[in-house]
């Protein structure tokens, strides 16, 4: 398996995680000029743009140390394009979440990060 595929696979597990947490899935890899959204969702009053991030072991340091400002700031952008493409109000309740996969193990990250 190719980089695409396990991370394909891997993002796969992540929604079904979340869907089995309660959230409805909207959207998934969504792209625009800004970059890339894995996974958006919704949770009770909250959309949620949630990063998955996977490791197939922790010798390397946990996934969660991966998003960089810069990641941060292209993900805040994204997920302004996406609101205002799919109309969502700008009053809209928004959360930054993240999915982390340490080989088998699986972390829910709820406002892991605020709007840069």
């Amino acid at each position: 398996m190719n980089k695409r595929e396990v991370g394909n696979k891997k993002e796969e597990l992540a929604a079904l995680y979340l869907t089995k947490c309660g959230y409805e899935i909207l959207d998934r890899n969504y792209w625009c000029r800004f970059g890339e959204l894995d996974i958006v969702a919704r949770d009770r009053k909250y959309l949620c743009f949630v990063e998955v991030k996977y490791r197939s072991n922790s010798r390397y340091g946990a996934p969660d140390g991966l998003i960089s400002d810069k990641k941060k700031m292209k993900i805040c952008m994204t997920s302004q394009f996406y609101m205002k493409e799919k109309k969502f109000s700008a009053d809209t309740p928004v959360r930054y979440d993240v999915v982390l996969l340490i080989g088998k193990k699986i972390q829910l990250i709820q406002n892991a990060f605020y709007y840069v």
